[in-house]
């Protein structure tokens, strides 16, 4: 299993300020350049439909930096670490009032009846994030990575399932940790597409599903989002 490595640069004191072309063609530069990297995804905010649409203002941007392990992840975060470039602020203006959180996750892919990676502009995201606790964290897991996985494969015009859990990790980065206990994100071509499966009887079944999970706390949230992929530099 891959390891992958959020970051969340948030603000919710300027809701919906954007990052203009010009940065985000910069990011995506010095993103894919970072030694080791498997693959990666650059997330923006957009709009959708269905019934999670009071979860708070989005991140202004999100990364989700794949590596193969975690020495390959550490050695970017290291004091020397190519992604420390990414903490000098005065140079990334873009980011200026963001709080960052970052938290490291092992990558758990699910199959989907149609799979497609050949999609040449960005796609929609939904990253959605557990931040409370289990009481049983152990049947919590059992439960949605064998039963509550597979009605998300239900979704007409899913394209890719991740599921994310807990992972200890080494870093220098000036930026807050987070332990959420799980993250998920789901794939579509655009936002459309993930408004008509939030709207279809596929989100019912999960709804009903979401009443059997065992005891935790915390809730969820849930962010649509832009989807920039990123294939590494060989250097």
């Amino acid at each position: 299993m891959t390891i992958s490595y959020f970051v969340y640069f948030e603000d919710a004191t300027a809701p919906g300020t954007a990052i203009g072309d010009a940065d985000r063609h910069r990011l995506l530069d010095l993103v894919r350049r970072l030694p080791g990297l498997s693959r990666a995804n650059l997330f923006t905010p957009t709009t959708a439909g269905g019934p999670f649409t009071n979860d708070g203002p989005p991140p202004r941007l999100a990364l989700q930096l794949v590596f193969p392990d975690l020495p390959s992840l550490e050695s970017v975060l290291a004091p020397e670490g190519a992604l420390q470039a990414l903490t000098a602020t005065e140079q990334w203006p873009c980011l200026s009032g963001t709080t960052v959180t970052q938290q490291a996750m092992i990558t758990r892919p699910f199959p989907v009846p149609n799979a497609d990676t050949s999609a040449a502009g960005p796609r929609c995201s939904y990253l959605v994030h557990y931040p409370g606790h289990a009481e049983d964290l152990n049947a919590w897991l059992r439960h949605y990575l064998t039963h509550h996985s597979r009605l998300m494969m239900g979704f007409a015009g899913i394209r890719e399932i991740e599921i994310f859990t807990r992972a200890d990790w080494c870093d220098s980065m000036p930026w807050r940790r987070v332990h959420h206990m799980q993250r998920n994100k789901i794939v579509f071509d655009n936002a459309a597409a993930l408004t008509a499966a939030l709207e279809s009887p596929a989100l019912d079944a999960m709804r009903k599903d979401f009443r059997a999970f065992p005891p935790f706390t915390g809730g969820n949230i849930h962010y649509p989002m832009h989807t920039y992929s990123i294939i590494p530099a060989r250097i």
